[in-house]
């Protein structure tokens, strides 16, 4: 894979980096299992550092830090940088079998995180099964050290993280769902920086509350680390300006509620304008999916202003969407605009060299004497060209890197292999069994693509927040219903497309990305709802090194986990 020469200037930049890595900010996380009373009784939850949510990290843009990884708990785990490019490193990464294998129980990695383009807000979380509910952080990205924000610098910073509760060890939930072959139980709650509020039992007391003062302006950087629902969130008797998605700035956009994918951040601006009070701000569900139950409660979390007065109680909830109002969550997202000004340019790529089309579908797949809890005794699925992902016994950048034959594919269609009317309200069963397997897309180093989203209505047509490692993307259009070819394309947006790493396909409709492969390395794309991802709505991009070696593949660490 690799001259000679180019080994020998690989080990040399290797050496260059084990150097710099002396003088690298270090941080500690130790995953392990930690005792946690919510909605009145306690269980034990995977955590990092006994913290939940997880220590946020804070770094200034283009910085490169070293996380020790020490796995203390029962389980593996893999912990992966959510946004972070990783460039040239996707050793790092963390998808359990994709970049790594798992840290097993009492081992250690050391993972280095390479920060280069992002600024704003990201996330870190567990990888590997479904510890990702417990095992999560923010990251913060400053920017850098003689720079400032695009915005009126905020009075205070503050993360929010939106996530679920379940009372069962997550654990168990995720393994009756494989046993059964059907939908996973919902969660008890939702949550507001690992707390559900007032609105739950015994909750009150432990309640999330941000304390203003009258006049002056927060960054809330948002993230949604739930699980399986995108949410819809907002704050009594305010609205609140987007100043950035996915750790890339945007236009100002006011909103009085905003729809968050899982894995999707965003940063707000609230300006506390209100008399003095408390507030409620709050979350709900946005669930498209017919026929499917979800967890229809709010989680909450108090604003409150300070200075002397008396509070109404309870405070005012904020009209949130109905559970179902698609027109309000695409018309949130579909407002969004990258900042395109001199300082923060955009680069859509315009001459494409991949046109690719991949449909996202949920599938069943038959049981023995339809024995299972999916739809007519079939186990569910999911799927990105009919091609339901297959984990491999090892992982997929390690048998790129060494030529190991056998682990992967390299024939993942670049466009459907059955064409039907994606989007109809009745489609034939025969279209619903996808095939098994491990297949991958390999692209030329530098090459520029175009990715069409096709959502179906097989089985049941919902949102998905596709999610690809090692890049961001600009989202050049989407629509609802089938994507046309010879129009859709005229209406793209190539002026101020938002730069994301996660977008809602919208329920039977279509999101259209771009982006330049000049990353390489192996890079996993998925669905970002925990279910879809299980059931197979995945694969990976491997990148192949361009000619100079800056634009080869860095060397793997010592650590790395075996197999």
């Amino acid at each position: 894979m690799k001259s000679s020469r180019a080994q020998y200037v690989g080990f040399l930049l290797f050496l260059v980096s084990i150097l710099r890595c002396k003088a690298l900010v270090r941080h500690t996380f130790v995953v392990e299992e930690t005792p946690y009373r919510r909605l009145c009784s306690t269980k034990n939850i995977l955590t990092v550092n006994g913290q939940f949510p997880g220590p946020t990290l804070y770094v200034h843009k283009g910085d490169t830090i070293i996380v020790d990884v020490y796995n203390k708990a029962k389980y593996n785990i893999t912990i992966h940088w959510h946004g972070v490019k990783q460039p040239r490193y996707p050793w790092s990464d963390g998808p359990e079998y994709i970049t790594q294998c798992p840290i097993q129980p009492g081992a250690k990695f050391s993972q280095k995180v390479i920060f280069s383009t992002e600024e704003g807000t990201l996330w870190w979380h567990a990888h590997s099964d479904w510890s990702r509910a417990t095992v999560h952080g923010a990251i913060v990205i400053y920017p850098k050290k003689d720079s400032t924000y695009p915005f009126p610098k905020p009075d205070a910073e503050v993360p929010i993280i939106l996530g679920e509760w379940w009372k069962k060890p997550i654990m168990e939930v995720y393994d009756e769902m494989l046993r059964t072959g059907g939908d996973p139980n919902i969660s008890d709650a939702y949550t507001i920086n690992g707390q559900p509020g007032d609105l739950y039992p015994c909750s009150k007391q432990d309640t999330f509350k941000l304390r203003v003062e009258q006049g002056k302006t927060y960054l809330l950087r948002l993230i949604n680390a739930a699980m399986q629902d995108l949410l819809f969130f907002s704050i009594a008797k305010h609205s609140v300006t987007v100043v950035a998605t996915d750790a890339s700035y945007t236009k100002p956009l006011t909103r009085d509620t905003i729809t968050i994918s899982p894995g999707q951040t965003i940063d707000v601006l609230l300006k506390a304008n209100q008399n003095p009070d408390h507030y409620y701000m709050a979350a709900r569900v946005y669930s498209s999916t017919f026929n499917v139950t979800f967890d229809n409660t709010t989680t909450t979390a108090v604003v409150e202003y300070s200075g002397k007065y008396a509070p109404t109680s309870p405070p005012p909830l904020p009209r949130l969407p109905y559970y179902n109002d698609t027109s309000a969550s695409v018309n949130f997202t579909g407002s969004l605009r990258s900042l395109a000004s001199d300082k923060y340019p955009v680069d859509v790529p315009r001459n494409i060299t991949n046109h690719f089309i991949f449909t996202v579908s949920v599938n069943t797949f038959p049981c023995p004497n339809n024995s299972c809890a999916g739809p007519n005794g079939s186990r569910l699925a999911a799927s990105l060209n009919n091609i339901s992902f297959t984990n491999p016994s090892i992982d997929i950048l390690q048998a790129y890197y060494y030529s190991i034959n056998g682990v992967y594919g390299a024939r993942f269609p670049s466009f459907p292999p059955y064409v039907f009317n994606f989007t109809a309200d009745v489609l034939p069963l025969s279209l619903e069994t996808p095939k098994r397997g491990t297949e991958v897309k390999v692209l030329k180093y530098n090459s520029t693509v175009e990715l069409v989203f096709q959502g179906t209505n097989l089985v049941g047509g919902t949102d998905h927040p596709m999610h690809l490692h090692g890049y961001s993307f600009y989202v050049v259009g989407w629509g609802l219903g089938n994507f046309d070819i010879k129009k859709d394309p005229l209406n793209y947006n190539l002026v101020d497309p938002p730069l994301q790493n996660t977008i809602a396909v919208p329920k039977n409709g279509w999101a259209a990305i771009r982006f330049r492969a000049d990353n390489p390395g192996v890079w996993f794309m998925h669905c970002h709802i925990e279910r879809h991802m299980v059931w197979g709505m995945d694969t990976a991009f491997i990148v192949r090194n361009g000619v100079p070696p800056n634009t080869h593949l860095l060397l793997p660490p010592p650590d790395m986990p075996p197999c």
